[in-house]
Parts: C-alpha cells; structure tokens; sequence
C-alpha cells in the first residue's frame, strides 16, 4: 500500500493547544539533499522549534531533522536554522506582526506537496492564558463526552 504523499511528516500538536492561531502561511524550505532524504523517511520533529525574523528573511529555528545514514560525511546538521521561502508582502506582514503587536510565529506542520516539495505550515499566533487553556479543555472534553453519549445511545 503506497503511503499518501500530503500525510503529515512532523506536526506540532501543543501548538493550538498553547496558542490561538490568527492566520496560516505556507511556507517552502530552503533543505539539504540529505535532509530532504530524512523528511522522506517520516523522521522530524517540529514540537520545540520556533520561527523567528532576522533581517529581511524568516528562518525556522531549533526544527529536528535527525541525520540521514546513508550521506556520510555529506551529512547535515540536526538542528540548524533552515531558511523559509515566502513572499515578500507576506514576509513584511510576518514581520510587522511580531514587531509591533507582539504575535508569535508557530511551526504548525511539516509535510510534502503532491510535486514533491516539502512546506512548512506556519501559524501567526497570539498565547493563550492559563484561563483559556483550561476552557479549550473543558470544550475538548465535553465533545469527547458528548459523542460516547451519541454512539451509546444513538
């Protein structure tokens, strides 16, 4: 059975959880050769790794790519800074955010296209506070409760 080829690679789970997210970007990645051969194996991870703006670029930070075996000494390294591959109005809309209303950019999901091309989806997000966490609990539970209830019942 072939694997489907925009099945997610990495996706940042605590993410909606921790933020409430505005907007969503796709973004390309600026990726290694074996990095690339890494992401195709199903192995990242996205869970700690940050977006951050410098200069006129945007760069995803502290994403894990563990090394590919068959690169030897051609190898990447784990955890550099890849560079994101947006447009340039987007960019400044990126930038501008984090600047001036003090929005985070969040590393959503990791996967490839169907051409082939691996994307980052990326989130402008604001952080929510300890109350509205707990209210997105109690909606989560509620809806698992909700639907037990339905398929007992119904």
């Amino acid at each position: 059975m072939a694997k489907d080829p925009n099945a997610a690679v990495a996706v940042n789970r605590r993410a909606r959880f921790d933020y409430e997210i505005e907007e969503t970007f796709e973004a390309g990645l600026q990726l290694q050769g074996s990095e690339v051969k890494s992401l195709r194996k199903g192995r990242a991870n996205i869970a700690e790794a940050y977006v951050g703006p410098e200069g006129d670029e945007i760069f995803l930070i502290n994403a894990d790519i563990p090394m590919y075996e068959g690169a030897n000494q051609f190898n990447h390294e784990p955890r550099r800074r890849r560079k994101l591959l947006l447009k340039r109005k987007e960019i400044a809309k990126l930038q501008g955010a984090v600047a001036r209303e003090g929005r985070t950019i969040i590393p959503l999901k990791l996967y490839f296209t169907d051409r082939g091309f691996a994307k980052l989806l990326i989130g402008l997000a604001k952080g929510k506070k300890t109350i509205d966490k707990r209210e997105t609990q109690k909606q989560r539970d509620w809806n698992r409760q909700k639907s037990r209830l339905i398929k007992n019942y119904g």
